[in-house]
């Protein structure tokens, strides 16, 4: 993972605005879904990595898409994340739960 790449955070609220908020992100732009986290009451926080402008354009789509379908709660874009931000994503997969 490139250290000059944006983080793009996009949190919903049900299953159904978490898979529209990711379909519709990283079918808008050149970007990645790097990682997932799972938290009480059905929120789910989904991390996209790309270039500052591509990451700009997924979380954009993907938080219309959430609120049409679902709830949108939150949605951030941090364009030099500090490198230690890694280890957060690292811990993450779809499930939540820690790699082993």
């Amino acid at each position: 993972m490139a250290s000059n790449e944006a983080l793009g955070l996009v949190e919903t609220r049900g299953f159904i605005a978490t898979v529209e908020a990711s379909d519709a992100g990283v079918k808008a732009a050149e970007v990645r879904i790097v990682a997932r986290q799972k938290a009480d009451a059905g929120l789910v926080t989904t991390f996209f990595r790309g270039d500052v402008a591509s990451v700009k354009a997924a979380v954009d789509a993907a938080a219309a898409a959430a609120r049409r379908v679902g709830e949108l709660v939150s949605a951030h874009v941090i364009p030099s994340p500090d490198p230690s931000i890694t280890l957060l994503e690292q811990m993450q997969t779809k499930g939540g739960k820690k790699k082993k």
